[in-house]
């Protein structure tokens, strides 16, 4: 067994420490959606836009331009307020938490952190999907998006206006496959029972998946009160799994769908799905500032069935430069044939 796992930082770490550590060095300052992640979730620090500043002189009503040299920094996310980032690892991983378990087996390959309870932003749809799609609701029922999807959390754009209108299956498909929130959020709206019902049974089904250390508020994932761990994870992405109607949904490249006169082309969120040398069958990405970069999958490595997660991420593209590392390692290593640097790492671990 390759494990990472290091007991000493932070295990079991809960919301309530964070919380209060949180509040003290954010001030409450919002996060980003993943909806916009590609947008805004860079490693290094953006520059304002330029500003007018009027300067007295000789000539009345003179205007110079005076490019600002200010820049935004980047927001820490729970992880690295917690320090799990100081936790090294041989493949020199970005993901502050990973975990990668053999399907079939169970045996764990791969653990780092793998009990630190942090945000995961948008994996919270796989939890909304797995629930829409057991529930056997009608797929062509249309829905409309009202004033109550739109996201007041962190403030996200999004391209399904209010007053749009699809139907479930496709608000199903934008929500797994790009990480739609109003999608998600219409999903759990409409929900027999409404919203507060639909987040009960999130709590519910993750309790019947044994996922202890789980908790929902809200189905988007913008939240950062919905939590998780690395090892609850994996066994929500197992469940998911079994779905087919997820399996296809999420791994999908791209849909179209028509919104009134328009056609919108959404593509997914994981490149990785386009990628010949992978062969994914269930995945869902996440972002938000409090949760950093994530990624959970299944997928077929050198001929084994295997689970992976990735939280905390640093790096816009880094969760899948982890997965590549990890398909990598597992493609060259042997079972009990590991590098000198790893067997240390391991016996140090513990």
């Amino acid at each position: 067994m390759f494990s990472y796992a290091n007991r000493n930082v932070v295990p079991g770490m809960r919301l309530g420490l964070l919380a209060v550590l949180v509040l003290t060095l954010w001030g409450g300052a919002p996060g980003v959606s993943e909806a916009t992640e590609r947008k805004y979730a860079k490693a290094k620090p953006v520059k304002t836009k330029q500003v007018v500043k009027r300067k007295a002189t000789s000539s009345p009503g003179a205007v110079r331009k005076v490019a600002s040299a200010a820049t935004v920094a980047p927001r820490a996310s729970f992880g690295q307020l917690a320090g799990l980032h100081t936790t090294s690892d041989p493949l020199d991983l970005r993901s502050s938490v990973a975990l990668v378990i053999d399907q079939d087996t169970q045996e764990v390959l791969l653990s780092k952190n793998d009990h630190a309870v942090l945000p995961i932003a948008s994996l919270t749809k796989l939890m909304t999907g797995l629930l829409i799609s057991e529930a056997r609701l009608d797929d062509n029922e249309p829905i409309t998006i009202t004033q109550d999807d739109v996201d007041t959390e962190k403030g996200s754009s999004s391209r399904l206006a209010v007053g749009a209108t699809l139907s479930r299956g496709e608000l199903l498909h934008l929500a797994l496959m790009s990480s739609e929130n109003r999608a998600a959020h219409a999903l759990g709206r409409t929900f027999p029972g409404g919203m507060s019902e639909f987040v009960r049974l999130m709590n519910a089904k993750a309790k019947v998946l044994g996922m202890k250390d789980t908790r929902y508020v809200e189905p988007t994932g913008l939240s950062s009160q919905n939590q998780s761990s690395a090892r609850d994870l994996a066994l929500l992405v197992r469940a998911a799994y079994e779905d087919s109607t997820l399996r296809t949904l999420s791994t999908s490249p791209g849909h179209q769908v028509e919104v009134g006169r328009r056609t919108l082309q959404y593509n997914n969120t994981n490149r990785l799905v386009k990628n010949p040398s992978w062969d994914i069958g269930l995945q869902k990405t996440g972002y938000i500032s409090e949760a950093g970069q994530c990624l959970v999958m299944q997928a077929k490595v050198a001929g084994r069935k295997l689970i992976m997660v990735f939280l905390d991420s640093a790096g816009r593209l880094s969760r899948l430069g982890d997965a590549e590392r990890v398909r990598r390692w597992v493609e060259t290593q042997k079972v009990g044939e590991l590098a000198p640097e790893v067997k240390e790492f391991m016996a140090n671990a513990g």
